[in-house]
């Protein structure tokens, strides 16, 4: 008999992080309070503990930051592209030396495990930074035109799920292009955006060129509307991205949406099952499912789903739920009471609408917002749980038996962010791929981003590409 090796905790230290009692407003270079004075409390979501209180930016505060932000643009866009590249590259920096810090951080505010943050979130922030560096001068080379210029003022608005990496995306190739910016970071983790701040203090980067207002949906609001802001540029759900379009229509400024997905993983017959369920668990389980290009939907050939669910199901059974300073943990807290009540009412639904539902034992812990693992079988194309985007660790799996008939269930979505396909055969890679409609189709894997390939959706999964040469339009006049 083979014996099992137990796990023993281990915790990364929290005494890597100092985290104040309070943060201001970063506006031209200076923290300060909100004009108003209100605050907000921060949460853990692992431990439901308050971290930090933090400013609720007003519209007054916001045009304070695009007022900051103008001034700052005239001689930050004057600057040579190889000037402003030194600033990425000490920025990115910066990032690397304080990465395990930053990662602290970030597993307390956000809920995700320690490994997560620690081995994507920083080295993908820290690469971004470094390669947007590498285009500042060569933004004649880029494929937009001579001497391509600047838009003026970025406002931008990031996501709970990734917050230090949706605000690299954004801010990089922001500065790297001239631009000067105004971030909006998401209401329930404001903390590493913060922090940004310091980096940026610490890298000597000029007053006003990144400004970061904290506050929720009203300050977004206010960010977006203001009419000193040249460029807007949001990632987050279809329902606010929606009413973002609506409110910059008619005006010139330029918009760029991410948005939801419910991203198709297919499995053919002749794909190597191991590897396959590996993709599968990181397609959906990553950051507890709270990814936009998640892999949601499993689609698996008729002949192997039996196989296939019996190795799934051995491989779920072996995940860590728990503390997400744990090394050892694999599926870390739900980033809200509120996103965890999305996520247990579609669940609910699934059962209701009469899919199986399927998950391993799992001891939740007593405090904080945790859902277990699950996948729903007997699934059909009308479940609400195969259509509308969960944002958790549910899986619903459907099958097919042609090539044909996979390709019309994975684009019978509203969305078309991502989409995976599993197969040793490389023509049936290609065809496939050249069918589906989405933004970002991966091949044998799942979930991997690299800061030189571009990222985006098509229909309710927005629009614009962010990541890569194609990222750098966004920010340029052309």
């Amino acid at each position: 008999m083979i014996m099992a090796f137990e796990y023993a905790p281990a915790p990364e230290s929290r005494a890597v992080v100092d985290i104040a009692p309070s943060y201001g407003l970063f506006i031209d270079g200076e923290f300060r309070d909100a004009s108003d004075g209100k605050v907000f409390k921060t949460l853990s979501p692992s431990s439901e503990e308050a971290l930090s209180e933090v400013a609720q930016g007003s519209a007054e505060d916001v045009d304070a930051a695009v007022k900051a932000a103008r001034k700052a643009f005239e001689k930050w866009s004057a600057l040579p592209g190889a000037e402003r590249a030194k600033y990425l590259f000490r920025i990115a920096r910066i990032i690397q030396e304080r990465s395990r810090e930053l990662a602290v951080l970030e597993t307390l505010d956000n809920g995700k495990p320690i490994r997560e943050t620690r081995d994507a979130d920083l080295p993908l922030v820290a690469a971004h930074f470094f390669y947007y560096a590498g285009w500042a001068d060569k933004l004649d080379h880029a494929g937009y035109g001579p001497n391509p210029k600047a838009l003026g003022v970025a406002g931008q608005v990031i996501p709970w799920n990734f917050p230090l990496l949706m605000l690299a995306w954004k801010i990089a190739p922001a500065l790297a292009t001239g631009n000067t910016v105004v971030l909006k970071p998401a209401e329930t983790t404001p903390l590493s955006a913060l922090f940004f701040a310091d980096i940026c203090r610490q890298a000597g980067l000029p007053k006003g060129v990144v400004n970061i207002v904290t506050g929720d949906g009203s300050t977004g609001a206010a960010l977006v509307e203001h009419p000193g802001v040249d460029k807007v540029a949001f990632t987050g759900s279809t329902a606010v991205g929606k009413a973002i379009a609506r409110s910059v229509a008619g005006t010139d400024k330029k918009l760029t949406l991410e948005l939801g997905g419910k991203g198709a993983n297919i499995v053919f017959d002749d794909a190597p099952i191991d590897q396959a369920v590996e993709g599968i668990v990181n397609g959906i389980f990553f950051n507890q499912g709270q990814v936009c290009c998640a892999g949601s939907r499993l689609l698996v050939q008729e002949s192997i789903q039996d196989e296939l669910l019996d190795a799934l199901k051995r491989r779920l059974s072996t995940l860590r739920l728990g503390d997400p300073l744990d090394k050892n943990t694999d599926i870390g807290a739900i980033n809200s009471a509120e996103q965890l009540a999305r996520i247990k009412a579609l669940a609910d639904s699934g059962e209701a609408e009469g899919a199986e539902r399927w998950a391993p034992a799992c001891e939740l812990p007593s405090a904080g917002y945790w859902f277990a693992p699950t996948l729903f079988t007997n699934v059909t194309q009308a479940h609400r749980i195969a259509r509308e985007e969960i944002f958790g660790p549910v899986l619903s799996v459907l099958t097919f038996r042609t090539p044909a008939e996979a390709v019309a269930k994975a684009n019978n979505s509203q969305y078309g962010l991502s989409a995976g396909i599993w197969t040793e055969k490389g023509s049936r890679i290609l065809s496939v791929a050249n069918s589906l409609r989405a933004g970002v189709v991966w091949a044998n894997t799942f979930n991997k981003f690299d800061p030189t390939s571009p990222f985006g959706g098509y229909k309710e999964s927005g629009f614009g590409r962010e990541g890569g040469r194609h990222g750098l339009e966004a920010y340029l006049d052309v």
